[in-house]
């Protein structure tokens, strides 16, 4: 797939399509967690003006995927094991009043609507497209959470999922793993069509556990390299590449001690092995 994730545009971007392009390359891993989003770079990318540029990121930061902080500009989100442990209860719990609130089996539009999301995502799949892939999916999930006819529930679904679009980007890329999105989305529309309620329930908390399981196992190993490291909190980050090189002296001495990897490199580390 062709990455155009990066360039730049000449002609200025809508709001809209910039809040949606960055969100997209959080998703897919292209911009990491705790990567620094500096202004500069993005009104030059977007050819915009600096407040549409501070929208985005204020649109970004309400979806809870970006992080910002007084003098020191946006990140994009991480994530600590506790709360990734607490985003995905909440998940489950709201994800479940919604199968518990759906009548089955669904309307056949439902259905026929799902399927035909689930035939373009494969074809996604198998052609590469991952931005499409991505979309798709949500598209394919939002449709069948509507199904359970409570507007605020589906919303607050919809807010949860956006907060996990980082901890989706370890398995997004990965074949095996799309494989299995696209089996147990056969096997979820295959249930709505039966009166099976339990199993849908089971199968909708499956579904979302490689992504979470990849992302704790990151985080897991960047955690213990921390301990016995007391210059660096448990949250504390290493200079990112667009950070100004620190001085000689205090590189020598930021380097006998040990230092914090990303979670995107630790990830793929575990993926090589």
């Amino acid at each position: 797939m062709r990455d155009n994730g990066g360039a730049h545009h000449a002609e200025a971007m809508s709001l809209t399509d910039i809040v949606q392009c960055l969100e997209e390359e959080i998703a897919l891993g292209r911009l990491s967690p705790r990567e620094r989003l500096v202004e500069d770079d993005l009104l030059a990318r977007f050819n915009v003006k600096r407040h549409i540029v501070r929208q985005a990121l204020a649109e970004l930061e309400l979806m809870g995927m970006v992080t910002r902080r007084p003098n020191r500009g946006a990140t994009v989100r991480d994530f600590t094991t506790v709360e990734v442990e607490q985003i995905y209860f909440v998940r489950e719990l709201l994800e479940r009043a919604a199968v518990e609130a759906m009548r089955l089996p669904l309307p056949p539009e439902v259905v026929r609507t799902l399927q035909d999301l689930h035939a373009r995502h494969c074809a996604a799949v198998r052609a590469g497209r991952l931005r499409e892939v991505f979309r798709l999916n949500l598209k394919f999930h939002q449709t069948f959470f509507e199904a359970c006819g409570n507007g605020p529930l589906t919303e607050a679904i919809s807010q949860f999922a956006f907060k996990a679009h980082a901890i989706h980007a370890y398995t997004i890329g990965d074949p095996n793993l799309l494989a299995r999105v696209c089996k147990e989305h056969a096997q979820l529309i295959k249930l709505t069509r039966g009166t099976n309620r339990q199993a849908l329930i089971d199968l909708v908390a499956k579904h979302k556990q490689p992504a979470k399981v990849a992302y704790l196992e990151a985080s897991r190993r960047i955690e213990g390299h921390l301990e016995g490291t007391p210059q660096l909190s448990r949250r504390g980050l290493s200079p990112t590449p667009r950070e100004k090189p620190a001085s000689r002296s205090a590189t020598r001495a930021k380097n006998a001690g040990s230092r914090r990897p990303s979670v995107t490199a630790a990830a793929k580390s575990h993926r090589h092995r």
